[in-house]
């Protein structure tokens, strides 16, 4: 499965949104990540769908939305009407993940959860078979700027037996201190997507960081 680098708007220069999502998706980025977060489910209050709208302006590559909210499913519709390609939730946060899961895809996106780094991969199991996207957080979410947890090696390497097992296409992403320098690590351990937001618009070239991570994962650990 090819590679996919998705750079975070969060860490991006909002004064400037569409010219520095411009920038990384004629740079090489294959995904546009756009973090939703409520002051609630996280600590941290963030986009909405103002801000998906204003990304689908700005570009043809898939949005891939991170939604880190109490009752995601209050947010489908306008999410999708804004441009969304991806809805990815907390199975924390509802009490139907397996309903959700499918009303998103009714809505014309590709459909995943998130697993915060203490959320077992059990709550993957029971729906891996409704998931186009299975997340693993590599920090606990909030902010950027976090360091990787060296512990999310296994958990990503157990979510890659799991998706394996069931034959699963679903792609496995990463997000959290995603970085030249941590993304082998997910790599070998068998994540094939990464979310990176301060390692490429905290970059001096953010163009030469997205070709540093592809680089990286040629070399395993």
């Amino acid at each position: 499965m090819s590679i996919v680098v998705a750079p975070s708007i969060l860490a991006a220069d909002l004064g400037h949104l569409a010219d520095e999502i411009a920038r990384v998706s004629e740079g090489g980025a294959d995904w546009i990540h756009v973090d939703v977060m409520d002051g609630h489910f996280v600590p941290n209050l963030t986009f909405g769908a103002g801000v998906i709208a204003a990304a689908r302006r700005a570009t043809k590559l898939p949005l891939d939305v991170h939604v880190m909210v109490e009752e995601p499913q209050r947010y489908i519709d306008a999410f999708a009407d804004a441009g969304a390609s991806h809805f990815i939730f907390h199975p924390e946060a509802t009490r139907h993940v397996q309903r959700q899961l499918a009303a998103v895809r009714e809505r014309g996106m590709r459909a995943g959860i998130a697993l915060n780094p203490g959320t077992p991969l059990d709550f993957a199991m029971e729906v891996v078979t409704d998931l186009d996207i299975l997340l693993i957080m590599t920090v606990n979410p909030g902010y950027g700027s976090q360091e990787y947890l060296p512990a999310s090696d296994d958990k990503i390497r157990r979510a890659r037996r799991l998706l394996d097992q069931y034959r699963s296409s679903a792609r496995l992403a990463v997000d959290g201190g995603i970085s030249p320098t941590t993304i082998a690590r997910a790599y070998t351990a068998g994540a094939d997507t990464f979310v990176a937001g301060t390692a490429v618009f905290g970059a001096p070239e953010p163009v030469a960081a997205i070709k540093a991570m592809r680089a990286a994962c040629a070399v395993k650990v």
